[in-house]
């Protein structure tokens, strides 16, 4: 709009520049309403809370453990789920599903409720409402991915911008929405204070429907469908063996680095209990607590941040192989002079918060980038949908194997830095796998992907007239669009 406002020059009509201009801006914004990781974060602060609210009823039959575990659990179904239903049902219908069941799932947490006021029929429709919410949030996956890496390349944005449009639209959005999760709970018990506890976890809970219905509102504006997914669907007779004969290498390396990327982020989430631990000298209090949760995941801002100014420029994998031996020679350095680090607390949080930006910056921005842009529009959901669940898997392994790796290391340093040596090396063997597996994506690469994927079909006689969208449904969708961009 603002084009149209001052390139007095251009000879192109006013009216028609101007509506050309808003549908940029309108596809340009439709990609940053595919992110969202409030939902995803609250979680974490509940747990906090129910810990201290019930000490010892939480603490029994693992409550606690069955709450995060549901939550992976649904969020791999969602994942899985997700993937096959944009693929084979549209984006749009996607994206709207998964809101709508993050909505459903937050509006639940927030009111579970046990018959008869039972605390454990609380916990049990809570953990039940948790895997609910898990399935909308890993359905943001496959269905917000794929849309944004579409409409970076359908809305018009320069080569330039692509790849960086896409990491702010999601690892970035999600990012953010960590802090805000975090944030909430220490705003609310300012307000609330300790005696209203039960008040301060339902409202966090609670206010997750307010961003995933404005996303959902948001959402409703879109195109029914990608212009490449009404060209490049298959809705029958997908041929799973040549896909996966041509694409089983990129699909492997992606999905081992995000299973191995995934697993050993949970060791160094050790360091952030051991800095909050020895600077609040071990205080327990709500506001200490929740405080450095927002500084802590603020550390993964400048990294997400970076990487997006940098991918266009670097490269995908290049950009994810660098920061990951960057990432592992920082674990190295910190698990080698872990005892020294720990005398200097402000050097060892800044050293820690340069790490989680690494992260960010390398496999955090950049394995969903290459998942969502290194297949063919026909499959891409439920291939990314999978790896994205694979890499799931890894953590809820990592959640499980680390805490008895560290029981193997004697007691005192070790116990705490040696994990670390491991976390470290798997950051280098993922690095490896990623240059060896791992394709380059440019900017536009979808279009050559589609066109490749198809003369491979074609070479191999399979029938192209299952792909695309059919004629009636074609109509449909002009006719909405249509409706859509009609003023009124």
């Amino acid at each position: 709009m603002a084009a149209g406002d001052f390139l007095l020059l251009s000879t192109v009509d006013a009216d028609e520049q101007n509506a050309d201009s808003d549908m940029l801006i309108l596809q340009i914004a439709l990609v940053f309403a595919c992110g969202d990781g409030y939902v995803n974060a609250a979680a974490g602060s509940v747990n906090t809370l129910l810990g201290r609210i019930y000490p010892d009823e939480y603490g029994k039959n693992h409550y606690s453990e069955l709450f995060s575990g549901m939550a992976y659990l649904g969020t791999v179904l969602g994942m899985l789920l997700f993937g096959f239903f944009v693929d084979r049902y549209g984006r749009k219908y996607g994206m709207l599903a998964s809101s709508c069941i993050m909505i459903i799932g937050s509006a639940l947490c927030a009111g579970a409720y046990g018959a008869n006021g039972s605390t454990q029929g609380m916990f049990a429709a809570l953990i039940a409402y948790r895997c609910i919410t898990g399935i909308g949030i890993g359905g943001e996956y496959p269905s917000g991915s794929t849309a944004a890496s579409e409409n970076t390349e359908e809305a018009g944005v320069p080569k330039r911008f692509q790849h960086g449009l896409f990491v702010l639209a999601t690892n970035s959005m999600i990012d953010v929405g960590f802090v805000v999760a975090a944030f909430v709970p220490l705003v609310l018990y300012w307000i609330c204070g300790e005696d209203h506890l039960r008040l301060i976890w339902r409202l966090t809970f609670g206010l997750g429907i307010v961003p995933a219905g404005l996303v959902l509102l948001w959402r409703l504006r879109m195109p029914l469908e990608p212009t490449r997914y009404r060209t490049s669907a298959i809705k029958r007779n997908v041929p799973w063996n040549l896909i996966i004969k041509k694409y089983w290498r990129s699909f492997l390396g992606v999905s081992l680095c995000w299973f191995l990327y995934d697993f050993i982020t949970y060791p160094f989430g050790l360091f952030s209990s051991q800095i909050v631990d020895t600077i609040t000298g071990g205080s327990t209090k709500l506001s200490t607590v929740f405080a450095w949760n927002v500084v802590i995941n603020a550390f993964y801002l400048p990294g997400t941040f970076i990487g997006a100014l940098l991918v266009d420029v670097v490269g995908p994998k290049k950009q994810l192989i660098f920061f990951l031996c960057c990432q592992g020679t920082v674990g190295f350095v910190m698990s080698g002079v872990y005892e020294q680090l720990t005398r200097h607390v402000a050097g060892f949080a800044i050293l820690y918060g340069v790490f989680l930006s690494i992260g960010e910056a390398g496999p955090g921005d950049c394995l969903g980038l290459l998942a969502s842009k290194s297949w063919p529009t026909a499959v891409r959901g439920q291939l990314y949908g999978l790896a994205a669940a694979i890499g799931k898997i890894g953590a809820y392994v990592g959640v499980w194997a680390f805490p008895a790796i560290i029981n193997d290391f004697p007691e005192g340093p070790k116990q705490t830095s040696g994990p670390f040596w491991i976390g470290s090396g798997l950051a280098f063997l993922s690095a490896i796998i990623a240059l060896l597996l791992i394709p380059e994506v440019p900017a536009n690469g979808m279009t050559n992907t589609d066109a490749d994927f198809r003369d491979y079909l074609a070479a191999n006689g399979y029938d192209l007239s299952n792909m695309g969208l059919s004629e009636e449904r074609l109509v449909e969708q002009r006719d909405s669009l249509e409706k859509r961009e009609s003023p009124a």
